[in-house]
């Protein structure tokens, strides 16, 4: 049974049952404690957490995951990956352990003509937590499970929490038996190789406390209403059902493999060497496609440096393997091919997806060009210092800064006679996951901080918005909070946070800055509100000080907005959805948003392009723009259906969560998205769009700024003044001056480039003097000196090598010439093959000469340079150098 097959019977099996079908959500956390989703119950743990109301009593879906907490670790065994699908249901206090107990036996058991998935019921074995009698009794008295087939297991294995305080339960999971080729017998509390588990059910039935570990914790009681949430992975059934040894020959990677196979010429199964990496590059092309196709571009945080790692990691094991050339293209296409049976947007989605990795292949391998370089420097430090090893933090400097992957590092060191500090680099490498999980945990309470306004949010419920239709209205205050602890009243200057039952104020959020305004009380009190955040969803709490009186919870108050200031944002918002349709117009489908930002009077947004954008085109998106203004089209909203919404071809942004009701902006005939956005009511409000530029902020990721309106007009204003200035200097019109002003500079140029000429001359003519006035040293001729000050790096070399050029090349020459440019003392240091017979190596004398000016250098061993801090150490640096030579002769 094909992987595609095994999720539709799942969801399908489920909705038959009265279950909520949910899509899968976006791997982009919708969770500021989690960098990616890992686990199938993320997007439904606001309902787990009381933080939201669950839209049904009982929900299934298939949710697309990534674990990256040991990434290395891919590939050497046959069980650890980073990307996994999680099938799940879900139960919002309906029903409880002998339903969820009930549905899983049946889908599991149940025939395949009958829908199931067709597993001998005698192959299934079956734990439960130590003490979960009913559980267990269940299992044995309602399902017929044999008793010795029932394992009781303790809290380690079969009791779930999410690690802070908050819901808990006993766990029950079902394990499949693989046979004897796989271990001995005696149940999954013997051996979980044989023993494979597939399915796990949570029954959420209390409340733990805080503590450390998956042990140690207190349970204070019951919760008010039992909830479930089990997984069953899909490829680990995938993997039973298919017959195979492991995930890894399951269908949706095998084909990676075989690609990768018919890339390399290499065979799976022919070497453990070249199993690693058909396993690696088979997990982390197909992880790199969804977190692409979720929206993810590979960068040097977070979750975009998830994906570079794991991209880079699968394109140096086809290197490992023998492939030469680009192959992420052909292995991009297997898994969109493959995939995409599951999730259709892949294919709606492939020129954007082949584009970002294409980029990012390009770019790792311009990385590992550079790289190299860096690492022929260090070896040659290395060397030069006698050492046999390469140090640890050179190892990690180059996987760290330059993507330079170890096994690379090891591999070419080895290639020039060196080993690796391997256990240096490994301590920093643990160093860094340790202060990475040192974050991940504190930030894993975050929620425990937003019980206050979880409170709030349960005795009041969700803040009424208003601000669609007004800008100001009655309203209550229900709940208020100094210093972040709750407080019924608030004094003069006192910093708050207010929550009222109903607002006008927007809080911030899709790319949206919130409103500013005051909310007046009947007393008298005012509060002036300077944000609006929603840290619980659907709740706005309104920041600010409290600038006359006193204010106190569940008093009448008057809400109003700063006006100007929400009409420059709605025209700032307006006029990114314009500029949106209109890069993609010009540049297709891959110019999908990857973030914005609206204020007052300006925006910025964000879309993907793997180049920059030409200028032309940014006009002629520009030109468009402002077209669409003239028409005066008029700007629209409607709630409607998140099917709907799709037929009609709204855009939505990548990242961004919707529900199964949506807000669709629509401008005339020419832009449709979905948004909970401020807008104007007619493109004419805009007045003008003028766009300022576009730049890279990242990989694959391109940025437009622009201003709106008055500051549009602002600007362009100050143009014209400048305009007008340049006309007066270089006596033209307005469209004459870039002929003009280009002639100009070429002329400073051609002037500059003689200038150049003049002095290069003037330095060379030096060189037959310094050549014949070289000293003697043992048969060894040294030029060492100062030359005048103000010479160029490039020039000073170019010295150097003419006069070691002008000394016989049998007889041993050593040229070193000092200066000093930019108020920084610089050497450049020759020597010529007799020379270097006699063991007078540039980089040694650079370096000891370099070291004396305060500073460093290196090189090879025929021409080296170097610099300092100290100019006035140039005459003791010549004495150094000319120690060094007698010394070495």
């Amino acid at each position: 049974m094909e992987s595609a097959e095994i999720r539709r019977r799942w969801l399908s099996f489920f909705e038959e049952r009265g279950h909520a079908v949910v899509p899968s959500a976006s791997l982009i956390a919708d969770d500021p404690t989690l960098l990616l989703v890992n686990a199938g119950m993320v997007p439904f743990k606001p309902y787990f957490l009381g933080e939201t109301k669950p839209p049904a009593p009982r929900a299934t879906s298939v949710q697309k995951c990534v674990r990256t907490p040991d990434i290395e670790e891919v590939g050497k065994t046959t069980r650890h990956g980073t990307f996994f699908q999680m099938c799940g249901n879900f139960s919002f206090g309906d029903y409880f352990k002998e339903g969820a107990i009930k549905y899983a036996w049946e889908l599991l058991t149940s025939s395949v003509a009958d829908g199931g998935y067709g597993l001998e019921p005698e192959k299934l074995w079956i734990t439960v937590y130590l003490d979960d009698d009913e559980a267990e009794t269940i299992w044995r008295e309602k399902i017929g499970v044999p008793a010795e087939r029932i394992q009781r297991l303790g809290k380690k294995d079969n009791f779930w929490s999410m690690g802070v305080p908050g819901p808990c339960g006993p766990c029950s999971e079902i394990n499949y038996d693989r046979g004897p080729e796989f271990g001995v017998e005696g149940g999954p509390a013997v051996n979980d190789e044989r023993y494979v588990e597939i399915w796990n059910l949570v029954f959420m039935q209390y409340e733990r406390g805080a503590g450390d570990g998956k042990e140690d914790f207190p349970i204070l009681g019951d919760l008010p209403s039992k909830n479930i949430d089990t997984g069953l992975g899909l490829e680990r059934l995938a993997m039973i059902l298919q017959g195979v040894q492991n995930m890894y020959e399951t269908d949706t990677l095998r084909v990676v493999m075989d690609k990768a196979t018919e890339l390399t010429g290499v065979q799976y199964g022919a070497a453990q060497g070249t199993d690693v990496s058909m396993r690696v590059v088979a997990d982390h092309i197909r992880t790199s496609v969804m977190l692409i196709g979720d929206g993810v571009t590979p960068g040097n945080e977070g979750r975009g440096y998830v994906l570079r790692r794991i991209m880079r990691r699968a394109i140096r094991n086809m290197r490992l393997m023998g492939a030469t050339g680009p192959v992420v293209q052909d292995l991009v296409d297997v898994v969109i091919n493959t995939m995409g049976q599951q999730y259709p947007e892949l294919v709606t989605d492939r020129k954007r997806i082949e584009t970002v990795a294409l980029a990012e292949e390009a770019a790792f391998l311009k990385a590992v060009k550079g790289g190299t370089n860096i690492l022929d420097t260090a070896v040659t430090e290395t060397k030069a210092a006698g050492g046999t090893v390469l140090s640890g933090d050179k190892a990690f400097l180059l996987h760290d800064t330059w993507g330079f992957p170890i096994d690379l590092t090891l591999e070419m060191a080895a290639e020039q006679g060196l080993s690796v500090d391997e256990p240096g680099f490994r301590r920093l490498m643990q160093e860094q996951r340790d202060r990475a999980k040192a974050d991940a945990k504190a930030k894993k309470t975050g929620h425990a901080d937003m019980s206050a306004y979880r409170e709030i949010a349960d005795g009041s419920g969700a803040t009424e918005f208003t601000g669609y239709a007004t800008t100001q209205g009655e309203s209550t205050i229900v709940g208020l909070l100094v210093n972040g602890v709750s407080a019924p009243a608030a004094s003069e200057g006192d910093d708050v946070e207010v929550v009222l039952d109903r607002t006008p104020f927007y809080a911030e959020g899709g790319g949206q800055l919130a409103d500013q305004g005051r909310i007046k009380l009947d007393s008298g009190a005012v509060i002036v509100v300077r944000d609006v955040q929603q840290p619980v969803p659907g709740v706005s709490v309104h920041k600010g000080s409290v600038q006359v009186g006193e204010v106190t919870v569940g008093a009448s108050a008057y809400a109003a907005i700063d006006i100007n200031r929400r009409r420059a944002i709605a025209r700032a918002h307006s006029a990114t959805h314009l500029t949106h349709q209109a890069l993609r117009d010009a540049l297709g489908p891959t110019a999908a948003q990857a973030g914005s930002e609206n204020s007052p009077g300006r925006f910025r947004f964000d879309f993907g392009s793997p180049n920059a954008v030409p200028g032309s085109v940014l006009t002629d998106v520009e030109q468009k723009i402002n077209d669409v203004l003239s028409r005066e089209l008029d700007v629209t909203a409607e709630i409607m259906s998140i099917d709907e919404a799709k037929k009609q071809g709204a855009i939505a942004e990548f990242g961004e969560k919707y529900g199964e009701r949506v807000r669709v902006v629509t401008i005339g005939d020419f832009s449709k998205e979905l948004c909970g956005g401020t807008h104007v009511g007619n493109t004419a409000q805009l007045g003008l769009v003028k766009l300022l530029g576009e730049s890279s902020i990242g990989s694959g990721v391109r940025r437009v700024e622009a201003l709106v309106g008055v500051d549009a007009y602002n600007f362009l204003a100050k143009e014209h003044t400048v305009v007008a200035q340049l006309q007066e200097l270089v006596k033209g019109r307005p469209e004459e001056l870039p002929e003009k002003i280009a002639s100009m500079l070429g002329k400073l140029k051609d002037a500059e480039k003689e200038i150049e000429k003049f002095r290069a001359e003037k330095v060379l003519q030096a060189a037959a003097g310094l050549a014949q006035n070289a000293q003697d040293i043992k048969g060894v001729a040294l030029v060492v000196g100062r030359v005048a000050d103000g010479i160029g790096a490039d020039d000073l070399r170019k010295l150097v090598l003419d006069v070691r050029g002008r000394i016989p090349g049998d007889r041993p020459a050593v040229v070193a010439l000092f200066t000093v440019a930019n108020d920084r003392p610089l050497t450049v240091i020759a020597t010529n093959e007799a020379a270097r017979e006699r063991g007078l190596k540039a980089g040694d004398l650079v370096r000891t000469a370099a070291k004396t000016l305060g500073g460093g250098g290196g090189g090879k061993p025929d021409v080296a340079q170097g610099g300092g801090q100290n100019p006035g150490a140039i005459p003791e640096a010549i004495s150094a150098v000319e120690r060094l030579v007698v010394e070495t002769v």
